[in-house]
């Protein structure tokens, strides 16, 4: 495949996109080093636009490459400048961002949601994205607050697995409350007292779990309507609380059916 020059305007544009305003003014996201791009071309789940090469990196490209994928060349600086890391690989992609759906659009035999409220780490974020896709979740939900799924930080932690799972985002009560209405069950991670231990309860046909932010846990307001709150059982007298992404994972291991 022909290997081209990018253009000034592509350069500007591209250098850009690690701000939300400009990724979602172009509908388009960076995927930097090499590992992370080929699983995103591998899974085929995002038109990716161009593969960009800093001059004097080798590429070890997937056998087949999608037709409208375009190759670059780029002077060292210029492409550190778009990549966004100290110490870039020298291997990035342009993607276009999908679609998001609505709670209506959901695959029909759904069984696993995730919702994040305001978790605000661009690598928890990117680790829980990976874990989902893992476990077999249908989609997840951003609620406000949370990080862009398509920061290149984010995009960089999920080790490919970005663009996998369908995204929905919003006020995350009232995408909740759809779902409930839908007959989805939410449940909310949360380490308090009055919390039941996760080992203790059945797996429902429709769970949506929710993990809240970092530092204050899941918002007061989606407390409300009676909701289940579970608990991971640990040493809680020696740690006062779990990684949010490792709470994560932990949850979708024990709520994970294969069969489904």
């Amino acid at each position: 495949m022909k290997i081209s020059r990018p253009s000034r305007r592509q350069l500007t544009i591209w250098g850009k996109l690690q701000q939300r305003k400009y990724r979602h003014r172009h509908g388009l996201f960076l995927a930097e080093g090499e590992r992370c791009v080929n699983q995103i071309l591998q899974n085929g789940r995002v038109v990716v636009e161009a593969v960009l090469q800093a001059e004097g990196t080798a590429w070890s490209a997937p056998a087949r490459l999608p037709g409208q994928v375009q190759r670059y060349e780029l002077v060292p600086s210029d492409f550190q400048r778009i990549a966004g890391t100290g110490t870039p690989q020298g291997i990035a992609a342009i993607c276009q961002i999908p679609q998001e759906v609505s709670p209506a659009r959901l695959p029909e035999k759904s069984h696993l949601v995730v919702a994040l409220d305001a978790v605000q780490d661009p690598g928890n974020v990117g680790t829980m994205l990976r874990t989902a896709t893992w476990f077999g979740a249908s989609a997840v939900i951003f609620g406000t607050g949370t990080v862009d799924p398509w920061h290149p930080k984010v995009v960089r932690s999920t080790a490919g697995a970005t663009g996998v799972l369908p995204i929905l985002s919003g006020d995350l009560q009232k995408l909740l409350l759809q779902l409930e209405d839908r007959g989805w069950e939410v449940r909310l991670l949360d380490g308090g007292p009055e919390a039941t231990e996760m080992k203790s309860v059945t797996v429902p046909e429709r769970v949506v779990l929710v993990v809240g932010n970092e530092g204050r846990g899941v918002a007061e307001e989606l407390f409300a309507g009676g909701r289940q709150m579970v608990r991971i059982g640990g040493q809680s007298d020696r740690v006062e609380s779990l990684n949010a992404a490792v709470a994560l994972s932990i949850a979708l291991y024990e709520h994970y059916e294969p069969n489904r």
